[in-house]
């Protein structure tokens, strides 16, 4: 089952400043979605993003 979190919680999973995740969502490098102003994260995708990034590292 995908776990949604929101900035805060995403943040915390990330061990990140919730400003950070803004600017990270600002720039598109994080990936989520909106529900009307709010904005989601899948722990999934989340989870994606960062073997994603961690393949980038090794090359």
């Amino acid at each position: 089952m995908n776990q949604t979190m929101d900035v805060k919680e995403c943040a915390e999973y990330l061990h990140v400043h919730p400003d950070t995740i803004y600017t990270m969502v600002r720039q598109k490098e994080l990936p989520h979605f909106r529900v009307r102003s709010r904005i989601f994260f899948t722990k999934y995708r989340v989870d994606q993003w960062i073997a994603d990034q961690d393949t980038m590292t090794a090359i």
